[in-house]
């Protein structure tokens, strides 16, 4: 008896998937196809899946701060400082407007620890939020543009720029994972595809580690450091900033960071309290061989007639 059993069973596993299932039952479409779907010869291994939600065009590491559906072209080096303005004044209104508390980050919050302004070698700004508003902002202004109306300080004129509020789907995710979603959202500016990064801080370990807030790459600050937060203005707009900013950013960039008065082309001047670009050393003059290169390139060649 128990080998007819076995038998039956065997066979049974063998039959067709479809003569299974039970009477006026339908699988779904990828289940009635699992057992027989394969790859086809030649095909190679399946792609690995892309898990990033943020994209930038790269190439460069300018290219790498524009949102890649929004990008155009290169913003030039005279343009990008202004548009920057443009993206920090909107989102740090906005943001107070609908009582959303955003911090000053990373390069930015050393762009303020000097002079208030966005350091002119910067492509891209850094705020941050905790985890708690990052999922409010995810829950009810998800995709949402804000108008910016401001005044054209060359022509006078009032001008309007839109930006648009994104928030990775990622950002419910405590880990790092793959590090593909490090960004939880950003604030875009659709004309360009220029964006401020914005990242969330959560303590990620209460019971080992208390007190400790952290983002998805590793930024690491005390609630000391950051709270309570100090009211202060950043290209013009007022402007929120951790408590210990110095702490946290000699423990990010080290104390040279704060000493350090040429960097990345330019030099602190400061009686302007400005960040200057330092101009290109002129060409040397010409050598003597230079100078007959040139006079022996102006002879013509002779007329060598058949």
């Amino acid at each position: 008896m128990k080998c007819a059993q076995s038998l039956l069973l065997l066979a049974l596993a063998f039959l067709p998937l479809s003569l299974c299932q039970a009477p006026g039952v339908r699988l779904p479409g990828p289940l009635r196809h699992a057992r027989i779907k394969a790859r086809e010869p030649g095909q190679g291994p399946a792609k690995k899946k892309d898990n990033k939600y943020f994209h930038e065009p790269g190439g460069t590491d300018e290219l790498g701060h524009y949102d890649a559906r929004y990008f155009k072209e290169e913003v030039p080096y005279d343009e990008h400082r202004p548009n920057l303005r443009h993206l920090i004044r909107s989102y740090l209104t906005v943001f107070r407007t609908l009582g959303v508390e955003t911090w000053l980050a990373h390069g930015t919050l050393l762009g303020w620890w000097w002079n208030g302004q966005i350091m002119p070698w910067d492509y891209d700004l850094d705020v941050q939020v905790s985890s708690t508003t990052l999922y409010y902002l995810g829950k009810n202004y998800n995709r949402t543009m804000h108008e910016y109306h401001y005044v054209n300080e060359a022509t006078g004129e009032q001008q309007t720029k839109t930006y648009l509020l994104d928030i990775n789907p990622h950002h419910v995710e405590r880990d790092r994972g793959d590090g593909m979603n490090v960004i939880d959202a950003r604030w875009i500016d659709l004309s360009n595809g220029m964006f401020i990064d914005i990242t969330g801080l959560a303590e990620r370990d209460p019971v080992r580690m208390p007190g400790i807030w952290s983002c998805k790459n590793y930024h690491r600050y005390r609630t000391r450091d950051l709270y309570p937060m100090r009211e202060s203005e950043f290209e013009g707009v007022p402007a929120t900033i951790p408590y210990s900013f110095d702490r946290i950013l000699t423990e990010e960039y080290g104390q040279k960071s704060l000493v350090t008065t040429e960097w990345q082309g330019h030099r602190w001047e400061p009686e302007l309290k400005e960040w200057v670009k330092i101009p290109e050393p002129p060409a040397p003059p010409p050598s003597m061989d230079d100078k007959e290169k040139v006079e022996k390139d102006k002879v013509p060649p002779p007329n060598i007639s058949s």
